[in-house]
């Protein structure tokens, strides 16, 4: 069954996907339903605001994304971007452009992805805005959180033999995206009607189409009365965020090739594509790890510290900023990862 949007309109659209929905944060006063949300933060709390655009063609291809998926991770990656602020994602405002294409059934499955992030993570939706697009499917969500005074972490703040950490594991969801790009050519170029078999890869699929923010890593951290001096989420890639750090936080630093966590199904797909699976760790972006970095004096914490990695320390800014291979060599960071302008820049 297919509805044509039209026969909602925008504000029948609007009620359609978001009944049904109950606030949960106290700081939630008045949600969808009116001009504006109201929202009422306690004294003591600093309000973080970020907000993510998404564009068909450019951030997803609906080819091998399914709609789920895609608003699930359209508001994850905003929750993301909270966290790494050692924030609490709170609210989030939902707008979409979206062409005649799309059916009410499709606007549907990508509110229940949005709707079952905002369980998982505790965050309300507090308002939005729908109209039409002549070039596809455009997403655009702002997320507000809050942060404890004066214990929100920046990225200017890392300083010399400070040590560098990251969560989980990198490079998984630039394996996952290669993995469904070349099985979407060998069905094109193929022309029939047949199912890829992606058995033994679930984890790159499932880190490329459902990531999670590292919520758990900030309760880890805040449990174990860490604060870290700078911190980012990957999501340009290993290499682009440390640069970053390292450029406003004017120092150098030095990462080693061997303590870069990698999972076995990255590595055994980087070497089925003949990828180098350091580049592609340092590079691919969208892991949505949490990259940060603590004084010296937390060594032995955050060396205990379950799904924390140690992969180098901060230098003098004059020393630059490089990798270490596993046979000693030193080469310098580059920002590599996805660049959305990059094209547009050459033109």
């Amino acid at each position: 069954m297919r509805t044509e949007i039209a026969t909602l309109g925008e504000f029948g659209l609007i009620r359609h996907l978001t009944e049904g929905i109950e606030l949960k944060n106290e700081s939630s006063r008045y949600g969808i339903g009116d001009d504006a949300a109201v929202l009422s933060y306690p004294e003591g709390r600093e309000v973080l605001m970020t907000t993510d655009l998404l564009l068909e063609g450019v951030h997803f291809d609906l080819t091998y994304v399914p709609l789920k998926h895609l608003g699930y991770k359209s508001a994850v990656v905003n929750f993301s971007d909270i966290y790494a602020m050692n924030g609490t994602p709170r609210q989030i405002t939902v707008s979409l452009g979206v062409s005649k294409r799309f059916s009410v059934e499709d606007m549907e499955a990508l509110y229940a992805g949005i709707r079952l992030a905002c369980e998982e993570y505790g965050v309300d939706i507090v308002g939005g805005d729908t109209t039409s697009s002549l070039t596809g499917l455009t997403i655009s969500i702002t997320c507000i959180g809050d942060v404890e005074k004066g214990k929100a972490v920046y990225r200017k703040g890392a300083k010399e033999t400070d040590l560098i950490c990251v969560s989980g594991d990198l490079g998984a969801a630039y394996m996952g995206l290669q993995l469904l790009e070349r099985e979407k050519i060998a069905l094109r170029d193929s022309g029939e009607d047949v199912q890829p078999d992606f058995a033994g890869r679930e984890y790159l699929l499932e880190r490329q189409l459902k990531p999670e923010a590292r919520r758990d890593i900030i309760d880890k951290l805040r449990e174990a009365d860490i604060l870290p001096t700078a911190m980012m989420d990957i999501s340009d890639g290993l290499s682009s965020e440390l640069l970053h750090i390292c450029t406003q936080s004017q120092v150098g630093c030095r990462i080693y090739e061997e303590h870069i966590p990698l999972d076995y199904q990255t590595a055994v797909m980087a070497e089925e594509l003949n990828l180098n699976v350091t580049t592609c760790a340092l590079n691919g972006g969208e892991d949505y790890e949490l990259l940060f970095t603590v004084p010296i004096a937390e060594h032995e914490k955050v060396a205990e510290m379950e799904g924390v990695k140690l992969i180098g320390h901060i230098t003098k800014q004059e020393l630059g900023c490089a990798l270490i291979t596993r046979d000693g060599q030193e080469f310098e960071l580059k920002a590599q990862g996805w660049n959305p302008l990059r094209e547009e820049e050459k033109a």
